[in-house]
Order: structure tokens, then sequence, then C-alpha cells
């Protein structure tokens, strides 16, 4: 069974950074999809930041030139470069990994990212 842990998280000002990381331990088969959602109160849970397999990335458009996802596959991490933060950034950040085949789909725990003054 793969878990998934999120760390990093915190409270930091407007216009300052944070880096998540999101350790997987057990094996998540290629091909895959890793994801950063994130949820905030009252809020539905969305879409982040993807990045495949094969290194092919995607993003909000809300975070698009703020924040960068990267994967290291030799130590079964993902993260996710936080800049220019903002107080709409303010949620719970969720790790997600999909499996394709066979189909799994996984969840971290979550970490808050607080971005006040």
């Amino acid at each position: 069974q793969v878990q998934l842990v999120e760390s990093g998280g915190g409270l930091v000002q407007p216009g300052g950074s944070l880096r998540l990381s999101c350790a997987a331990s057990g094996t998540i088969f290629s091909p895959n999809t890793m994801g950063w959602y994130r949820q905030a109160p009252g809020k539905q849970r969305e879409l982040v930041a993807g990045i495949t397999s094969g290194g092919s990335t995607n993003y909000a458009d809300s975070v698009k030139g703020r924040f960068t996802i990267s994967r290291d596959n030799a130590k079964n991490t993902v993260y996710l470069q936080m800049n220019s933060l903002k107080p709409e950034d303010t949620a719970v950040y969720y790790c997600n990994g999909k499996q394709i085949f066979p189909r799994r789909e996984y969840w971290g725990q979550g970490t808050q990212v607080t971005v006040s003054s």
C-alpha cells in the first residue's frame, strides 16, 4: 500500500515563498501522474499543478508563473515550489498520485498553507 506524506506547509507573509514536499512510501508504477490539489474553507478541492512520469506539467491559471512542480523519481518525492504567495493561496494542500495500469489513486493527509500578514 502506497502512502503519501506531505510536509513544508506553514504560515507565510504575502509575497513570501514555501516549498511543499510529498514523499511516497512504496512504488507508484509508471505511467503515472503526481499532483498537488488544494481546498480552501467552503470551496471545492481544485487541481493546482500536475506532473507526469514523463515530466510534462500543467498548472491552474491562478498559479502559473508563481508555482513550480517537480519530481525526483530516485527519491519518490514530488515538490511544489510556491513563490509570490497571496492570501487567496491559503488552503490545505494535498498530494495526489494516479497510477494508470492498474488504475490506482492515492492521497496524502494534507498540509496547511496560510498566507497572512
